[in-house]
């Protein structure tokens, strides 16, 4: 499902998955979304959020004390695309996509309705050899921040300008 915006400012939810289990990250997901967001940010726990804040670093370290992975993320954002079309994003930092297998992770984002990832530290200069592997498009949004799309959102992307 695409992510679309209607000429008004979008709500943009983010939550840390499995603080406190994955149960409750996905009942979240879903309150947020009828309570208006327009995309939930699907946050990857990493044992070293060293570009997160103090909160965000706690969340990670009890989701990841409860086991909480990449494929549990991505089960939350299947079972969230059957109750909904909003716009989901799986909020992480590189390596735990390279330790599930960026292949692999490609296959299982598209086949859970996920929209997109934003790799927070996958730096822009860096992301060329990541742009075209298995369907994944890198860009910038911001100077900071580089966003790695599904490569549905490829042809928008480049028509946007972005690439």
């Amino acid at each position: 499902m695409a992510i679309v915006f209607h000429k008004r400012p979008g709500l943009v939810a983010y939550i840390t998955c499995g603080d406190p289990d994955l149960d409750t990250s996905r009942d979240v997901a879903l309150a947020a979304i009828r309570a208006g967001a327009d995309v939930i940010e699907l946050g990857v726990p990493f044992s070293d959020p060293v570009a997160d804040g103090p909160v965000i670093q706690r969340a990670s370290e009890r989701a990841l004390q409860h086991g909480t992975n990449l494929a549990g993320v991505l089960d939350i954002a299947r079972q969230v695309r059957q109750q909904s079309p909003a716009g989901l994003i799986i909020f992480s930092y590189l390596n735990p996509i390279l330790q599930f297998g960026l292949d692999r992770f490609c296959a299982a984002a598209a086949e859970a309705g996920v929209d997109g990832a934003l790799i927070t530290d996958l730096p822009v200069e860096e992301a060329a050899d990541y742009l075209y592997q298995n369907g994944i498009v890198a860009y910038a949004y911001s100077t900071e921040i580089p966003v790695a799309v599904l490569g549905a959102k490829y042809k928008w992307a480049r028509g946007a300008g972005l690439l």
